[in-house]
């Protein structure tokens, strides 16, 4: 019984510190995926901007191949917020793996410390168990030598009153 309520409290420690972290890297999650949308549309600009020929005998222009270079530093721009949006989105991942090990072991050490109780508490139920035997061992031997000291009085008291009845039959025929 003790096991599933800490396997409970453990599930549950464990869940709501997920929906906690798990807002907050799903919003990063998007916002990364948004980036690499944005980087695909610009590469896909790039290369049409690569493709596209405006100059005489259908050659590339100097303001082509600068529209082109334009595109291609916002592509090196956004690919640079990618890599931090990522390193942030891997520090939440970190950071939820600290805390389910944080949770794992606290809860580890909870579960050790509620198995040290049970067995001090069985340990200590057993002594009281032996204790209260050894009272009824006690109260059935005392039982018995108070039953055994009632009937030895009563047979005492039956000789004397039988002795003290022939002493005074023997007086009145003596008499």
């Amino acid at each position: 019984m003790i096991k599933k309520i800490a396997l409970f409290c453990l599930l549950s420690s464990y869940i709501v510190a997920l929906a906690q972290d798990s807002t907050s890297y799903e919003l990063q999650r998007a916002k990364v995926n948004q980036l690499l949308a944005n980087r695909s549309a610009k590469f896909g600009q790039y290369d049409e901007s690569l493709n596209s020929k405006t100059g005489i005998f259908g050659l590339q222009t100097k303001k082509d191949i600068r529209n082109s270079n334009e595109i291609l530093r916002e592509i090196a721009i956004t690919d640079n917020d990618i890599f931090t949006e990522l390193k942030v989105l891997m520090d939440y991942k970190d950071l939820q793996v600290e805390q389910v090990k944080s949770t794992v072991n606290n809860n580890a050490e909870r579960i050790e410390n509620y198995r040290k109780t049970i067995k001090e508490l069985q340990q200590q139920n057993e002594l009281l168990t032996k204790a209260s035997d050894n009272a009824d061992n006690k109260q059935g031997i005392l039982i018995f030598l108070l039953s055994l000291s009632l009937i030895a009085s009563a047979i005492l008291g039956y000789l004397f009153y039988r002795k003290h009845q022939t002493l005074k039959s023997y007086e009145k025929t003596s008499i």
